[in-house]
């Protein structure tokens, strides 16, 4: 007799999505699952015959129902900060980040006060950072701090300045006239970020916070960035006691590289559901810090009326530095990714990782690719390396935006190119970076971007969002996909993306599964 099911999904329109069409897939109406695995899918009547008294069953009503969404780069400590400390996201100007943060400043006795997410491109007028002047007038008395949407850069009031004052690398503190204007980027906001860092408590919060954030937005499993933090412990812990709502890969930073090497961790060591990742490091900034590498200068500030051939970016970690890392991190066995935005960061992550022994099978990544050359994307093609790249960054590609900003109209229609990437071949898998966490945001982006080598299909956008991910993680042949032996990681929408292709920003979660257990229900 065939033992009964633990969980039946039926009424709905499964998309297995372990085909490779191009419009909408095909749907099954029903799948079991028995012990956290899909052991079967179908029509509905054919898995009515694995319900058993104990089974439990989510009606599906008619909703679309996908693998979980594997979010291939984020950090789940900063998406608990969106929502614990004061949330700059969104904010049309200036003034609205204070207002927040004066919000924050009043529901709190002592210590920073933090703001995260403001993202100044997005405002009417010169879009100028937040400077010390304007948060002094938040507190005169605590420290503030208000940090960019892409993190690479900070800025700080008066006494904040003050009491990290030996920390900050001259060379990475903005003046004017001599003078600190309150914003620090690169390194001195690392230092930031490393001086405000929770203790272990706190940092518990801050993960359930974006984990459970993850859950709601479809996310089954996260590839999370981690440096100078508590939350691989946490992690674990959560997992210990049962806990943890999510799957978690953990790609630990390259100045925790020794310590890897030395207590044994390695790519894929863990249980079912914290595991080893990659070795990360960094190579250039961002384009909104106005850091990322670049072949050519960035397009003039506003207070220039030509290019500056020194604004070109700054190296983070600069390319000999780089090839060292990735030398001793693919030699102790090691996935290693680097984050490389700007085409001349790109250019040397792609000598650095192409002169590994087999960076195919090591599936050595590279984060952002965003300006990419059609030379690098062929090196990519056939070298095996993964394309890691981030859709909802299309946010910023509109004409006016972030990109047109810092780069003029030529070079923003070569950002983030998810066609070409994909006409050549090249494994994408698609991750958030918290900018925000938000999957369907991201393929909305994907399937509507600006010009056609950047769109996607709908089908190709939620694949990078599930199989890419998946194969990005070593998981394809458990996550990414809803087939029998597969876990049973799924998300349920309330609506179709390939029916409202111009509005999946606007779509809902209903439930989320993950190894057969609602972790998230609407």
């Amino acid at each position: 007799m065939t033992e009964a099911a633990d969980l039946v999904v039926t009424n709905a329109r499964i998309h297995t999505l372990a085909g490779e069409d191009d419009g909408e897939p095909d749907s099954e109406e029903a799948l079991a699952v028995r012990d956290g695995e899909v052991v079967r899918v179908g029509d509905a009547y054919e898995i009515e015959f694995l319900e058993g008294v104990e089974t439990e069953r989510i009606d599906c009503g008619g909703r679309v129902v996908l693998p979980g969404f594997i979010d291939a780069h984020t950090h789940v400590e900063n998406a608990g900060r969106y929502l614990v400390h004061a949330d700059l996201s969104g904010a049309d100007d200036a003034a609205a980040c204070l207002e927040r943060l004066a919000e924050r400043e009043a529901e709190t006795e002592s210590g920073w006060v933090q703001g995260f997410g403001y993202d100044e491109s997005e405002w009417d007028g010169d879009g100028a950072y937040l400077t010390r002047e304007q948060l002094d007038r938040v507190s005169e008395n605590r420290p503030v701090v208000a940090l960019r949407v892409d993190m690479h850069a900070a800025s700080l009031n008066s006494v904040a300045l003050e009491e990290l004052a030996d920390e900050l690398p001259e060379d990475d503190v903005r003046r004017a006239d001599g003078e600190p204007t309150g914003v620090v980027v690169e390194d001195a906001a690392e230092r930031v970020r490393e001086h405000i860092a929770p203790g272990y408590d706190e940092t518990r919060e801050l993960v359930a916070a974006g984990l459970e954030r993850a859950a709601a937005t479809g996310v089954t499993a996260v590839h999370d960035m981690v440096r100078n933090s508590r939350s691989p412990r946490v992690y674990r812990d959560l997992a210990a006691a049962g806990e943890l709502p999510v799957r978690v890969r953990i790609n630990y930073w390259a100045d925790h590289l020794e310590s890897a090497i030395k207590v044994g961790l390695a790519t894929n060591a863990g249980g079912d559901r914290v595991r080893t990742g990659a070795i990360k490091t960094y190579t250039d900034g961002s384009i909104g810090a106005r850091t990322a590498k670049l072949f050519e200068p960035y397009e003039p500030d506003g207070s220039e009326a030509e290019p500056n051939p020194e604004d070109d970016g700054e190296w983070v970690v600069a390319p000999d530095e780089l090839e060292g890392i990735v030398e001793q991190a693919d030699g102790a066995g090691f996935q290693v990714t680097a984050h490389a935005i700007g085409d001349e960061a790109i250019e040397e992550t792609l000598s650095a990782l192409e002169a590994t022994d087999d960076p195919a099978g090591s599936r050595h990544r590279i984060e952002h690719v965003e300006l990419a050359t059609d030379d690098h994307l062929e090196r990519l093609a056939e070298s095996g390396i993964v394309a890691s790249m981030q859709p909802n960054f299309h946010q910023w590609a509109g004409e006016g935006g972030l990109y047109d900003q810092r780069l003029g109209a030529e070079r923003r229609k070569q950002m983030n190119r998810f066609r070409d990437v994909l006409e050549r071949g090249i494994d994408l898998a698609f991750g958030s970076d918290c900018m925000p966490l938000d999957p369907l945001l991201g393929i909305h982006h994907a399937v509507n971007a600006p010009t056609e080598a950047q769109r996607l299909s709908v089908a190709e956008a939620i694949r990078a969002y599930t199989r890419g991910g998946a194969y990005a993680g070593f998981d394809e042949d458990r996550l990414g996909t809803l087939e029998v032996g597969t876990r049973a990681d799924l998300v349920v929408l309330e609506d179709s993306p390939w029916a409202q292709p111009g509005r999946i920003d606007e779509i809902d979660v209903a439930t989320t599964v993950v190894d057969g257990e609602v972790v998230f229900e609407n």
